[in-house]
This record gives structure tokens, C-alpha cells and sequence, in this order.
């Protein structure tokens, strides 16, 4: 059985204008990696209602998961949870389980509980919370998308409590093997082993490191024993690597 697929949709201004420096999706894709769901797509897009709107509906219906990052904090431009709502067609307000963790989250620290604040307790219609250790306020899953902050830190803790609840499939394995050649001087003898193994998928990175060129070989499969296979084919063919 084929492993479940995700998209990654990435919300905010501050990554189109070079403000941030997007990390979450970079994170995200090792994890879901590690319990077998696929990532097909990762898309960046900004605070903007109707684009937000559009690319989870786009998103949602093409892939058996859709994961967001950004906009439910308690500013203007937090708008990711009311875009979501519309997506689904569901009414969005302020619930009263994600107010009772918020007032408990702000009573202990003796912080007030304001209408901005309140803001990060709105959760459309038949959503379930996701936990949110480190600040309080939840994130939400409705359908199958899956709606998170956009700080690391929390976007992190997010994931943790969010992936168990997940099925997976097929863990992503890999090996890797580094050589101080150009990639283009092995690249011939790359695509036959490719061929020759079509069940594992070998990726080619080039680097350079103090003026010389190297690359990075990558063997890839869910399955164990194609791994194996596929990676001693590849020192058999490229026996000066490490």
C-alpha cells in the first residue's frame, strides 16, 4: 500500500520579502519522512485572504494531508485560521475549550487576558486542537489540514504532539556516499545504476569544499533490502567514495 502524501503550504510575508528565514518546512520534511508520509509539495505564499483560501482548497484536495505554517498569533495580519475556515466552509469563533486553555496558559504567568489574545482561541467549527506546550495557544486540524504556527520553537512542539495521531506508512531510508569528483564526470555511470535498480532512488548533490568539487551520492527506498542492494551497487561502482 502506497505511503499517505503531504503539502506543506508556508504563509507569510515576512518569507516572500527575505524578512524570515523559512525553517519549518525544512523540518517538517524530515520528520514525515521518518513515519512514512510522502511530501509532494511545499508552497510559500503571503498574508493575503483569497490566495490563502484558494491554495488549501488546491492543496487539501490533492494530497491526503495538508500542513500550514503561520498566521494565528493575535495581530491583524493573523489570518490563516479565518482563510482555513473558509476553505472547509465552516463558521469560525471563539471556542471555549482553546478560550479555557488560553486563560490557563496567561492565569499562570499573571498575564491579562486580552481580545488580542482571544484572537489565538478562534477555531472553526469541528476542528480538533493541537496542543501547544510551549505558548498555549492551539493550532487545529480540520479535514485533513493541519493548521500551525509559523514561530520554530512552536511549529516544532506542534509537530511532535500532531504526527502521532498521523498513520503513516514506509519509513524513508537512505544512505549516503561522498566522493571528491564532479558530478558531471559521474554521471553517465549514475543514470545505468539508476536503470539498473529501479526500485531505489539515487540522488546526486554536488558540493565544493577548499576550490575542489565534490558530490554527495544518496540512496533512497522505503524498503530495507533494496536499500542494501542499491548502496553496494554504488560502492562496487564508485569504489573511491567514503
Amino acid at each position: 500500500m502506497p505511503n499517505p502524501t503531504a503539502a506543506i503550504l508556508i504563509i507569510g510575508d515576512e518569507i516572500l520579502t527575505g524578512r524570515t528565514r523559512e525553517g519549518n518546512a525544512h523540518f517538517l520534511a524530515g520528520e514525515l519522512a521518518k513515519v512514512g508520509i510522502d511530501l509532494r509539495q511545499i508552497r510559500v505564499i503571503g498574508d493575503e485572504h483569497a490566495s490563502i483560501v484558494a491554495a488549501v482548497r488546491a492543496l487539501s484536495s490533492s494530497h491526503d494531508h495538508l500542513f500550514t505554517s503561520g498566521g494565528i498569533g493575535p495581530t491583524h495580519d493573523d489570518i490563516t485560521a479565518d482563510a482555513v475556515a473558509e476553505a472547509f466552509r465552516r463558521p469560525i469563533g471563539v471556542r471555549e475549550d482553546a478560550r479555557a486553555i488560553l486563560a490557563a496558559h496567561y492565569a499562570a504567568r499573571e498575564v491579562e487576558v486580552t481580545e488580542a489574545r482571544l484572537r489565538m482561541a478562534r477555531i472553526p467549527d469541528d476542528a480538533r486542537l493541537i496542543d501547544n506546550p510551549v505558548s498555549g495557544a492551539p493550532g487545529f486540524s480540520i479535514g485533513n489540514c493541519h493548521v500551525m504556527a509559523g514561530v520554530p520553537n512552536i511549529f516544532q512542539a506542534m509537530v511532535a504532539g500532531l504526527l502521532p495521531r498521523l498513520t503513516g506508512g514506509a519509513p524513508l531510508l537512505t544512505r549516503s556516499w561522498q566522493m571528491m569528483i564532479p558530478e558531471a564526470a559521474i554521471a553517465d555511470e549514475l543514470g545505468a545504476l539508476a536503470a539498473a535498480h529501479p526500485d531505489v532512488s539515487f540522488g546526486s548533490y554536488p558540493f565544493v569544499t577548499e576550490g575542489r568539487y565534490g558530490t554527495n551520492l544518496v540512496v533512497r527506498t522505503t524498503d530495507p533490502a533494496a536499500l542494501e542492494a542499491g548502496f553496494a551497487a554504488l560502492k562496487t561502482a564508485f569504489p573511491e567514495g567514503q
